[in-house]
């Protein structure tokens, strides 16, 4: 049995891999970067290595660092996570021909399931279910074109390298299709450095329903169910759920069948995930899903797996890759309730998804089971990926599983980085959701009112007010940054002040005390179904100046590419002031409220520090007596 363990990896991934070999009497090493050096999986690990500078290139994926640090703390294993060097055949040779265990699938599986092309011949030739499409060398752009035209469109334009939504293009006609393939061509090249594509058929109604397999050195592979995650925003899973809704026990021992000879037919050990798109337009049939692609690895979403069966995948890839197998036959495995699983990014889904980097203050989260890499006071890095926990929730039935999960999503108090946690409570409320009639597009679909913050209702601005006349005078004395705090003086409707920089009038009518965070900046922040909303003083006197929440700061260091407005211009809330191109996209920043642009420091082509000011609006002037909404 392994004793020792180092993890290739960072962040939830890293602890969650700590967790079980924590359990299990394994030593753990873990491994980061100078962005990572008090992250919380250094501080539960038994060891910690440092590997290099902050950028991903420069640590967590150079093979040799990990390799380094492997023989420097004497691991006897490495476990590459999910992400980095997971699914790098090259890295678990290197592993392996170092004398070291691999936690992880053969080399040649990794290699032979790498390539999308490759791959589909291989499932073809076992008797998996392939979407129709064409596969070959002859990459000649109007014999591509010509074989589109054979397959009937819409198409699927995808490289064979590809992965994260990226190198996809969708043709809908046979006249777009020449620039969409030199558009994913190119796009291909420059992400995993091969343009050749292949092309399938275009599924109208498509839903994302994947397979949890896991084999052993004996010769033993099972499956432990599927997983639909067919909630996706730009080719993302937002929220996964097991098992499948809708699925009749004909269609899962067909999918699941069909899972278990993909692996077979590269000899997998480990744990690992087969992909299939499903056409949703008539129910999930066994004739109507196909296989997509295979994912050597553990998977983000394994969680609900485990929430349903009772199994530790973690457990089982540490057993067998210690030469043991798998630990039950596959009659022994069965299903019981519902798991669902939601991803808590740092973003701003009113603000176009806009990545939200920085410290975290405040930070309380609520389910069943709780996967993060950070405590409260820790810190959300631009390095990396900006997930900062997974949800997850198992009850007995979707219903009750969906009802839970939506409460501790609402729960969810994060500050001052922004989340996604409101917009993830919206979306588990869609009608289309909750019966489960969901397709890959669905988020696509939905209109700006999914990524809006919610006005706070009577009731809640009335508790506010109330906390506020309530409580100043305790909070005040308490934080001595509030001294100069002074609400104006409530009139006969209640108090006047700003709500995420709108002026707003707050009634008193005697209703339940809300809860507030108070800062050390003449504000409070409340937590109200998912989503921060501050509250401060309105500023109304002449010479106060510009509220402050009109400044617009630069949340990430990057480059001014657009700037759509000029000192002293008038602005709408929502209207797009500049674009800064970072992180490789684009983020749109727009004016919180209406205004005028009081100091405008952004230039075109110009490269900006994270916390830059880059915009300052000013309230329009609004009679402090008036309800504004």
């Amino acid at each position: 049995m392994i004793k020792s363990l180092l993890i290739a990896n960072r962040g939830e991934i890293a602890c969650r891999i700590i967790r079980t070999a924590r359990d299990m009497g394994i030593r753990t090493v873990a491994v980061y970067s100078d962005a990572d050096a008090k992250a919380l999986h250094v501080r539960e690990a038994d060891e910690a290595v440092h590997i290099g500078p902050s950028a991903a290139t420069e640590s967590y994926l150079v093979a040799d660092k990990i390799l380094a640090a492997a023989k420097e703390t004497g691991a006897e294993a490495i476990h590459p996570g999910y992400g980095f060097l997971s699914e790098n055949a090259d890295f678990a040779q290197d592993v392996i021909d170092a004398g070291l265990i691999w936690v992880g699938p053969k080399p040649d599986s990794i290699r032979a399931m790498g390539l999308k092309d490759a791959a589909k011949t291989l499932m073809d030739n076992a008797g998996v279910p392939t979407t129709p499409g064409y596969i070959g060398d002859n990459q000649d752009a109007d014999y591509l074109a010509e074989q589109a035209g054979k397959i009937g469109y819409p198409v699927l334009i995808k490289a064979v390298a590809g992965g994260g939504g990226k190198g996809m293009r969708k043709v809908d006609a046979a006249a777009d299709f020449a620039d969409a393939l030199v558009s994913c061509q190119r796009e291909a090249a420059a992400s995993f450095g091969n343009d050749i594509v292949l092309i399938e058929k275009w599924i109208e109604s498509p839903r994302h329903i994947e397979v949890q397999v896991f084999g052993d050195s004996h010769g033993n592979v099972v499956h432990l169910f599927e997983r639909d995650c067919s909630l996706q925003r730009r080719h993302q899973k937002v929220i996964e759920e097991a098992p499948a809704p809708g699925i009749d026990e004909a269609t899962r021992e067909a999918v699941c069948a069909a899972a278990v000879r993909a692996a077979q037919a590269v000899d997998y050990e480990g744990a690992g995930t087969i992909e299939f798109i499903a056409d949703g337009s008539e129910g999930l049939r066994a004739d109507r899903i196909w296989f997509m692609e295979m994912n050597t690895r553990l998977q983000v979403e394994h969680p609900v797996t485990e929430e349903i069966t009772g199994v530790d995948l973690v457990e089982w890839q540490l057993l067998v890759a210690s030469g043991a197998p798998i630990p039950v036959q596959q009659d022994e495995l069965s299903i019981d309730g519902w798991a669902i699983e939601a991803r808590l990014y740092a973003e701003d889904p009113v603000n176009g998804f806009l990545p939200s980097t920085g410290p975290l203050d405040r930070l309380f989260l609520d389910a069943d089971r709780i996967e993060t890499g950070v405590e409260e006071g820790d810190e959300v890095s631009p390095h990396y990926d900006p997930m900062i926990a997974k949800l997850i929730v198992h009850d007995e039935t979707r219903e009750e599983a969906i009802a839970v999960l939506a409460e501790c999503c609402e729960a969810t108090e994060v500050w001052p980085v922004k989340t996604n946690a409101g917009f993830l409570a919206q979306l588990l409320h869609q009608p289309e959701f909750q019966s489960g009639d969901m397709t890959t597009g669905f988020i696509g679909g939905l209109d700006e009112a999914i990524t809006a913050k919610p006005e706070l209702d009577g009731g809640t601005k009335a508790a506010v007010a109330q906390s506020l006349a309530a409580n100043y005078a305790d909070l005040a004395s308490q934080q001595s940054g509030l001294l100069n705090f002074r609400l104006n003086s409530p009139h006969k409707d209640g108090f006047t002040v700003r709500v995420d920089g709108g002026p707003t009038t707050i009634p008193m009518d005697g209703s339940e005390m809300a809860g507030l965070m108070p800062l050390a900046s003449n504000e409070f922040i409340l937590f109200d179904r998912g989503f921060a909303y501050s509250i401060s003083r309105r500023a109304t006197g002449a010479g106060e100046g510009a509220a402050s929440d009109g400044a617009i700061l630069s949340p990430m260091p990057g480059k001014i590419i657009a700037v759509n407005v000029a000192a002293g211009d008038a602005v709408t809330k929502g209207q797009k002031l500049l674009t800064l191109e970072a992180m490789k996209m684009e983020h749109s920043l727009v004016a919180p409220f209406d205004g005028t642009v009081a100091e405008l420091n952004a230039e075109l082509d110009g490269q900006v520090s994270e916390g830059t000011l880059l915009v300052e609006i000013g309230l329009a002037e609004i009679d402090a007596g008036e309800d504004s909404e």
